[in-house]
């Protein structure tokens, strides 16, 4: 039950067998991958590896993957060139976008995506997650979105090795 993400006439969809539902992508559409910030939502098969969550927002999500709460001084490393790039860090930490710990509900679920992450290189890209969308589902920076309810059922039915499946 792979969670596969495909255009859907003007706007994208993901089906994990549940039947598609709206989701979004990164601004600059699926394509493959060239570089950190070019807005790429990345074509090919993705492993997923673990759940992230809002303990102060919600339950731990009911899935296979391993679940972890996020804390106010998590963040991702987007910074190409460092030795960190492509992983989860604590705060203080130098100049960084990809702050975990948000205002907004988009990150209260996160699935870690395994995109450059086996090995990691630099500047390829980081921080490809599934996670919750903006109520109109406005572009991500190369992220796949969903609301949470979908999210959150998703996760429920997920079974070993099942991928994020993201078509051109």
């Amino acid at each position: 039950m792979d969670i596969t993400v495909r255009r859907a006439g003007d706007s994208y969809a993901a089906d994990w067998g549940a039947g598609p539902r709206i989701c979004a992508v990164g601004r600059a559409g699926i394509a493959g991958k060239q570089r950190e910030g070019d807005g790429v939502t990345p074509a090919g098969r993705w492993p997923l590896r673990r759940v992230l969550y809002r303990a102060d927002r919600l339950e731990a999500p009911r899935t296979i993957l391993p679940v972890e709460k996020i804390d106010p001084d998590d963040a991702w490393c987007d910074i190409p060139g460092d030795s960190n790039y492509n992983r989860p860090v604590r705060l203080p930490y130098a100049t960084l976008d990809e702050r975990l710990w948000r205002d907004d509900a988009l990150y209260d679920v996160i699935v870690v995506v395994g995109f450059n992450d086996a090995p990691v290189i630099s500047s390829k890209g980081s921080a490809i997650f599934l996670h919750i969308a903006r109520p109109d589902y406005a572009p991500t920076a190369g992220c796949v979105a969903l609301s949470r309810d979908d999210l959150l059922e998703a996760l429920t039915q997920l079974k070993r090795n099942d991928r994020l499946v993201i078509q051109p």
